[in-house]
């Protein structure tokens, strides 16, 4: 099986089973692929803690009082974020174990039909022989032509993760579930989030009324949307990034932030 995530690591676990001789090959160090590393795992992980932050600040309402400021502790949050996240793919090293399936570290490729040849982060190659092989190589983040994306204020989701601290102005390029869901994350811990959206409407692949529900409480909670504009240019100057939008009269507006994150869907990585 070449890819370790959702698709490959249960496969992977079901040939086993059936008493196949069973190998996994897995390009990085830690198993899992997006979902539990760099996706819906440690996304939920963040959303969870900035939520018990939120509804502290309302706890005074219930007649629950505080002493003491309530701060955002970032470091520690992401930290945490990265436990559930190394739990989570430990547990399917484990599995990996339990179950006699070999892991190799490194990129397949095949030599022929039944030939893989497995490269590795030191250079070297090893091959393994396989009537069979399922690929399952899973989805990278995609971006527009040109934007240069330098995963330091220009960022894919990936970054967006693992952030060193809180952007004072985040804008949001693509207004799917990746982006509402990391641009909440941070709106909630006191950042400015805008979102710039090419569709008429956020969620724009979802059922109308969801889109209108959420925009309403994300509008209420102080996000702000931008539907209808098609990003021109993203440009970075020294810690501050200038988006570029056309709006639907054709006028330029021009948004200013310190990091941008570019969530325009995902693409096959074959």
């Amino acid at each position: 099986v070449i890819g370790s995530g959702p698709g490959g690591y249960v496969a992977a676990i079901r040939c086993a089973q059936l008493g196949m001789k069973t190998a996994i090959i897995e390009k990085y160090s830690t198993l899992g692929g997006t979902c539990l590393n760099v996706g819906c795992i440690p996304s939920k992980a963040l959303l969870a803690s900035s939520h018990h932050y939120q509804e502290l600040q309302h706890f005074a309402d219930h007649g629950i009082e505080v002493s003491g400021e309530v701060k955002v502790n970032l470091e520690k949050m992401i930290a945490r974020k990265q436990a559930v996240v190394d739990q989570t793919s430990g547990g399917v090293k484990f599995l990996m174990d339990k179950n006699n399936i070999t892991v190799f570290e490194g990129v397949g490729s095949f030599e022929n039909a039944t030939t893989i040849v497995v490269t590795k982060n030191d250079g070297t190659t090893e091959n393994i022989e396989a009537k069979n092989t399922i690929i399952a190589t899973g989805s990278k983040p995609s971006s527009l032509p040109f934007i240069s994306i330098d995963k330091e204020r220009i960022i894919t989701s990936t970054e967006a993760l693992k952030l060193k601290e809180l952007p004072k102005h985040l804008i949001i390029i693509g207004g799917g579930v990746i982006g509402l869901e990391l641009g909440q994350v941070y709106l909630r811990l006191g950042s400015q989030v805008s979102v710039v959206e090419y569709a008429d409407r956020v969620l724009p692949t979802m059922d109308g009324a969801v889109s209108k529900e959420l925009t309403k409480v994300l509008k209420k909670a102080g996000m702000k949307f931008y539907t209808s504009h098609k990003v021109q240019k993203v440009e970075r100057n020294g810690e501050t990034v200038i988006v570029e939008a056309l709006n639907a009269k054709g006028e330029v507006v021009a948004l200013e932030g310190d990091y941008s994150l570019v969530c325009v869907g995902r693409r096959p990585y074959t």
